[in-house]
């Protein structure tokens, strides 16, 4: 891998603040951002994307290889839970391989703004419609779960107090997915207009904003590694080579139908990166037998900091490679 892609990765000020808040957990610092804080900073930068999507979609319109793109987005949601479903029930229960299976198939949306990041740092292209593809990717692996358990799971008592109609509103109405969807539908709505009068708040604060959340997320990720020593040396593995080999998938995909460089990196880093906000608050609701200490700490712990360390220089060389 090209060292400098890695280096320009690492020493993007968001993700050196990353660093930042896991040193404070192991130096033992008192570091920490109240706690409402978070939830703004993940609030604002939901919208600010999906905003500035929608006005990327305005300009650009809908043509046949982004329909063609949001369709192959959510066939990858729904692909994955199902093999890593398969390939985790060697060493665990259907309710946990169920639970990790949805969490690799979903998306991380930060993962997802760090790639965009990091593709402006080096002024290479991408479409506003990779946005959402972002939103299209997070529901289908929730239900894609539910499905599993259902079918594979032995009937319990709790079968009787199942909701599909709550299994959907999670899935579709949760929060980050409407403010996301919403958003993006405000920014084709509005345009240029919108853009211009948006523009001081979408745009010129965002890098602040993304930097105290990865600084929280670093702190948040350092306490979870703990928990990792409880998985075992099979879901570590899972944990790195998982996103990797999904990754390939999309890229090969996106080779496929010959999409640009810049949009080949994000569907790559949708495809590789795993929920640790909307698919672990689905799974609480619906698969309560499934340990959410296994599959939050995976996503977030190690996943989440590979992707925005190596994978996305590491997926940006392989896709320049294959283009070239």
């Amino acid at each position: 891998m090209d060292l400098s892609l890695l280096l320009t990765n690492i020493l993007n000020p968001p993700v050196l603040f990353f660093f930042l808040g896991m040193m404070a957990v192991f130096v033992k610092s008192d570091l920490e951002i109240p706690q409402p804080l978070p939830k703004l900073f993940s609030l604002y930068l939901l919208l600010s994307i999906g905003f500035k999507g929608g006005y990327e979609l305005d300009k650009s319109g809908l043509n046949s290889e982004i329909i063609l793109t949001l369709l192959i987005a959510i066939f990858m949601a729904s692909a994955v839970p199902v093999y890593s479903f398969f390939i985790l029930k060697q060493k665990l229960d259907t309710y946990n391989a169920a639970a990790i299976g949805a969490t690799y198939g979903s998306i991380s949306a930060v993962t997802f703004i760090t790639a965009t990041s990091y593709l402006q740092k080096l002024s290479i292209p991408f479409g506003g419609h990779m946005v959402a593809a972002l939103a299209l990717m997070e529901s289908p692996a929730i239900i894609v779960g539910i499905v599993l358990v259902r079918i594979f799971a032995q009937k319990s008592k709790d079968n009787n107090d199942f909701s599909w109609q709550e299994v959907m509103r999670e899935a579709f109405l949760n929060g980050s997915v409407f403010l996301l969807v919403g958003s993006l539908l405000i920014g084709i709505l509005t345009g240029s207009k919108g853009w211009e009068l948006m523009k001081p708040f979408t745009q010129d604060i965002f890098y602040g904003f993304l930097t105290f959340f990865l600084l929280d997320m670093g702190l948040v990720a350092a306490r979870r590694i703990k928990e990792l020593k409880k998985t075992g040396s099979f879901l570590i593995g899972f944990s790195i080579f998982m996103p990797i080999f999904n990754a390939i998938i999309g890229i090969f995909l996106a080779k496929l139908i010959g999409i640009s460089i810049g949009n080949a990196l994000l569907f790559a880093v949708l495809c590789a990166s795993a929920s640790y906000i909307a698919v672990p608050a689905a799974m609480r609701m619906t698969v309560p037998e499934a340990n959410p200490s296994l599959y939050v700490s995976m996503a977030l712990a190690l996943t989440f900091p590979f992707n925005i360390i190596v994978g996305i220089p590491l997926y940006l060389q392989v896709i320049k490679l294959m283009w070239s």
